[in-house]
């Protein structure tokens, strides 16, 4: 209860002054002011920020011309050179960014400025000692070898200097830019600054020499050097120890026997780096890798285990990876490593962790139970804050988990799937797969796993990859197919490769219409036809032809869907549109067999046949049956092993001896078509791949290529002359037929001459036994004639000189039916055995005690018999007891073979047994090949 007047009071309070309502809004619009000016500014700061933030290059936009003649000027000029060292250093700045951005130098410029930049030495500057030398290391390759003469003395003086700095790095300019004949003259200064006191001298001509060694003209002078570098390997420094052994191991590299005792003399009194220890580790690794079964084999095992215990961690680390990546390896002999790699797992240091969790990921692939007792430890890196040690800690578990933790383990890794990079989102989809192999009963939790992160973002390899591994689930898990499937069709609605589309639509079209509901197909292959590329439509149109001749209800829509593709504006669409409705439309078997029936022969197979058929086209119809037979020599590439890729050797291994690499003839019909002698020879059967008949540090390479015609055998020898002082004339191989001397020489053709580091080939032709080719052994034997000649010239040093009489023997070479057979593979194995019938079926039993695993005998087997694997069934899955393997090809004479084979490990002693079927259309080539067991 207010009284009236305190009512009146407030009701004019309230009301206010009748100025208020003008003053509040100006002061509104003041502050409104203050805050827009407040805003402006800030932003106009933050801007200034991001420009100084801005990387900015200082030599942005110089212009050539501009550069060179400030250069010119400046290193002419002998009081800017001593008395102004930093603009020099800057001129040498701008010209090296020039040459890295693409920029050339003519001939004229290159060498103006090559002697303005000698004219620097006169400088007692070091910074600018150091840039000349990178400048003459950046320019030397694009300078005339006349103009480098002249620095060549002021690098000389500098490598005899008193000072440590100019000595190393002059050493190393050197080494770059001279040739093999100039290194000749300076080669007992680098041996003496192989064993220098120095580290840093030592080390810049071990370097050097490491560089060099890969040059076949520079690589001979290298070698000499083999006692500098066995005593620069005891030096105090652990740099030089380090580059020592590496030099080292690249002088002795191709011989075997000296590797050997490489490993052994350092094995036994390890070095001091741990940089030296690592590479001695790789190559006691690589030295089991290539015989396991080795003498020494047990002493360099304890050397990988001893290094478990060295103080260092890289070390540690390196010994245990190496162990664990021994090739058939007990689960017994790894725990060692497998104990040290625990340890590493609970680290402070990521890249420790990443290093044990990476390394313990591969070894649970192949036994998975050992490394089984790390998942506690494995449990924690989870959390991890490093999203790849968690990625890969998640998917070890997966391999070594049981069926009870697949749900949480997926549920963690859908977490954070989208937050890790594709090669690691690859090996969760790698993973993935192996568990869905593993426990078959969570298929369909992880096919829908697969399925969702198939949609997100990602490359091409990522989705290759769950592509694949979906495509193997349908394969191997038939319970799985139709979920799968319908999880594709949904994939190609938003998919933008064209290679994973047109893989898609070629499955929907090959298992789409066996499935329960074929017709909810067509509207996912029809959208394609209608939204994508060509190269999608025309792998569209082809679906549905399937699907037409399959499904005989759908035949009629199909018929309609397909004659709308007639229209297309690509004449690859419209032309199997319209063969597919020519083929519907008829309804035989006959045209079903078209559609569904794949091709005899890989596509491209049939175009390398085709093409030796126009070389030599046979009399009547062009038929399967009459093209010539064509392997498939792509060759299968190796599993990827870091102790043989990339800068984990560390520069001292090398891929392999240069020298033995040469080119060969991709199509061995047409060169030897060009030979008049082989020119009525018939049609070629088959091409032997190449074997070589010496060792690679002999110094004379030779390797044989059999041809096989329907009644001759061409001998092609490719011969490669390693002498520099040597050139080799009338080369010929001399071969004899030592067992049943049936065989005809048919011609010889040597070749006429062969300088240094060149490749020429000569052939010897024998005709083969009327009643054929069983087996037989030929001694061989090369003849030539030498000349000397000059090494850096190459020309004769005596032209009149009719040249030595010389013999050198090679390997002997030995003939077996499997020579003559072509590995062909069949498209369905069991329909080709059943077609080819069992009138001339073999069957027997063998003991293959000789072999320790079943994976050795199967691929001894394939390789004795000749045979091509049929449907991927010459991969043994690991510890598997037994394995069948389906082998087929073609015998000389278009004779079809098949054989079946089965492997099995007897339970008593372990001993392979092998049980085989061969199936041919002639009992005597199924003799022949069986006796090639």
């Amino acid at each position: 209860n207010i009284p009236g007047n305190v009512k009146k009071k407030k009701k004019m309070h309230d009301r206010g002054h009748p100025g208020m309502e003008d003053g509040v809004e100006g002061t509104q619009s003041v502050f409104s002011t203050m805050i827009k000016e407040f805003n402006n500014f800030r932003d106009r700061e933050k801007q200034k920020m991001d420009d100084e933030d801005m990387l900015f290059s200082p030599f942005a936009g110089i212009e050539k011309s501009t550069v060179l003649q400030e250069a010119k000027a400046a290193f002419n000029d002998p009081h800017e050179v001593k008395h102004n060292p930093g603009k020099c250093c800057l001129l040498i700045s701008k010209l090296l960014f020039l040459l890295a951005q693409g920029e050339t130098f003519s001939g004229n410029d290159t060498t103006d400025v090559f002697f303005a930049v000698t004219k620097l030495f006169q400088s007692k500057d070091v910074n600018l000692r150091r840039m000349t030398y990178l400048f003459l290391k950046e320019v030397a390759e694009s300078t005339d070898s006349e103009d480098i003469i002249i620095v060549i003395s002021s690098l000389t003086k500098d490598m005899n200097s008193s000072v440590d700095l100019y000595r190393a790095n002059a050493i190393r300019v050197l080494c770059k830019i001279i040739d093999a004949q100039m290194l000749g003259q300076i080669d007992r200064y680098i041996r003496q600054a192989v064993v220098d006191r120095n580290a840093l001298v030592s080390s810049s001509a071990l370097i050097s020499g490491n560089q060099m060694a890969v040059d076949p003209q520079k690589r001979e002078i290298v070698r000499r050097w083999v006692n500098e570098v066995q005593e620069a390997v005891n030096s105090r420094s652990e740099m030089v120890q380090y580059h020592a052994l590496s030099l080292l191991y690249t002088i002795k590299c191709h011989d075997r026997l000296a590797i050997g005792r490489l490993v052994t003399q350092f094995t036994r009194s390890s070095p001091m780096s741990p940089l030296a220890v690592c590479l001695l580790v790789r190559y006691t690794s690589r030295l089991l890798h290539d015989d396991l079964s080795a003498t020494n084999a047990q002493a360099a095992y304890g050397f990988l285990e001893s290094c478990l215990r060295h103080k260092n961690e890289m070390v540690i680390y390196e010994a245990a990876r190496a162990m664990c990546r021994l090739p058939e390896v007990a689960a017994r002999d790894i725990l060692p490593s497998i104990t040290v790699l625990q340890l590493f797992l609970s680290s402070p240091k990521p890249t420790l962790r990443f290093a044990a969790v990476r390394t313990l990921n591969e070894v649970a692939i192949k036994h998975p139970g050992v490394v089984a007792k790390c998942n506690e430890d494995m449990e924690g890196l989870i959390g991890d804050s490093n999203r790849s040690i968690a990625t890969l800690a998640i998917t070890t578990l997966l391999k070594t988990g049981s069926e009870s933790s697949v749900d949480r383990l997926m549920k963690q890794i859908q977490g954070f799937i989208s937050d890790i990079a594709d090669e690691f989102k690859i090996v969760v989809v790698q993973a993935v797969r192996a568990l869905c192999l593993k426990f078959n009963s969570k298929a369909r939790v992880l096919l829908n796993f697969l399925s969702n992160i198939l949609r997100e973002e990602g490359g091409f390899e990522f989705k290759k990859v769950i592509v694949d591994t979906m495509l193997e689930l349908i394969e191997r898990i038939p319970e799985t197919k139709r979920a799968a499937l319908f999880h594709l069709c949904e994939f190609i609605e938003d998919c933008e490769f064209t290679q994973l589309s047109a893989r898609i639509l070629h499955l929907l079209g090959e298992e789409g219409p066996s499935t329960e509901h074929p017709a909810k197909f067509i509207r996912f292959i029809y959208n394609r036809i209608i939204l994508e590329n060509a190269h999608v439509r025309a792998a569209a149109v082809s679906a549905l032809g399937k699907f037409g001749a399959k499904v005989e209800s759908l035949r009629p829509s199909i018929i309609t869907l397909l004659t709308r593709s007639q229209l297309d504006e690509d004449d690859e669409v419209r032309d199997r549109a319209t063969f597919c409705l020519s083929l519907l439309r008829k309804g035989s078997e006959e045209s079903k067999h078209v559609l569904l029936d794949p091709l005899p022969i890989k596509p491209h197979l049939l175009l390398r046949s085709l093409e030796m058929y126009k070389l030599r086209p046979t009399p009547g119809a062009l038929t399967f049956d009459s093209l010539p037979i064509v392997e498939d020599t792509t060759p299968i590439a190796p599993a990827q092993n870091d102790e043989n890729v990339g800068l984990e050797n560390g520069t001292a291994i090398p891929a392999g001896d240069e020298e033995t690499k040469t080119e060969l003839p991709q199509n061995y019909a047409e060169e030897l078509l060009k030979i008049p002698e082989f020119a009525d020879l018939g049609q070629l059967f088959r091409s032997v791949p190449p074997k070589h008949l010496t060792e690679s540090e002999t110094e004379y390479l030779v390797r044989c290529t059999k041809h096989i015609f329907p009644h001759h055998i061409v001998f092609q020898f490719d011969v490669t002359n390693t002498i520099n002082d040597q050139l080799l004339t009338d080369v010929e191989v001399v071969m004899d037929e030592t067992e049943s001397g049936d065989w005809e020489l048919f011609s010889s053709i040597p070749a006429e001459s062969i300088p240094y580091s060149a490749t020429k080939t000569t052939y010897v032709c024998y005709k083969t036994p009327e009643e054929g080719v069983h087996k037989a052994n030929f001694m061989n034997e090369l003849k030539f004639r030498t000349k000397s000649v000059d090494p850096n010239t190459g020309e004769l040093e005596d032209p009149d000189d009719e040249g030595e009489e010389e013999e050198f023997p090679v390997d002997d070479l030995e003939m077996s039916a499997a020579d003559l057979m072509a590995k062909v593979p069949v498209p369905n194995f069991r329909t080709a055995w059943g077609m080819i019938g069992d009138s001339a079926e073999l069957l027997d039993k063998f003991q293959l005690p000789q072999y320790k695993s079943l994976n050795d005998a199967v691929k001894a087997v394939v390789e004795f018999l000749g045979l091509e694997p049929c449907e991927g069934t010459g991969t043994v899955p690991h510890n598997a007891v037994g394995h069948t393997v389906f082998l087929s090809g073609v015998y000389l004479g278009g004779i079809k073979v098949l054989a079946r084979t089965l492997f099995s490990v007897s339970a008593s002693d372990n001993t392979i047994m092998l049980k085989i079927a061969i199936r041919s259309e002639s009992p005597d080539v199924s003799q022949l090949v069986l006796d090639c067991i």
